[in-house]
């Protein structure tokens, strides 16, 4: 998600129900500020699912935005028959402990 379609969301009347792991966070008066007038101007959101879906398009731009580091290591090549070398940057580790957490999330659902 991109920060640019959250206006869009907000502004749709169907929202989806927050369900996870929750958070406590404690925000500047300045973004809880924010987060409020957002509530005001979208009442059909609640600040929660304000939060969340900033935080969520915050993240995905933050993976996005993560240098690749090649490595020396060819993988894979691309369909131009270019290689494509390992990663030896942060998105590799971040995936690896995102689907990580993810299993373990899981599993504690389930029980």
């Amino acid at each position: 998600m991109k920060i640019a379609d959250l206006i869009p969301r907000w502004g749709s009347q169907t929202h989806a129900a927050l369900a996870g792991k929750p958070y406590h966070v404690q925000l500047s008066l300045r973004d809880a500020a924010r987060i409020e007038a957002l509530q005001v101007m979208y009442p059909d959101c609640s600040e929660e699912e304000i939060v969340s879906d900033l935080l969520r398009a915050a993240l995905d731009e933050l993976e996005v935005a993560m240098p690749y580091v090649p490595g020396s290591r060819i993988i894979a090549e691309d369909d131009q028959g270019d290689p494509i070398y390992e990663d030896l940057g942060p998105t590799p580790r971040f995936y690896t402990l995102s689907h990580e957490f993810m299993r373990k999330f899981s599993r504690n659902n389930a029980k």
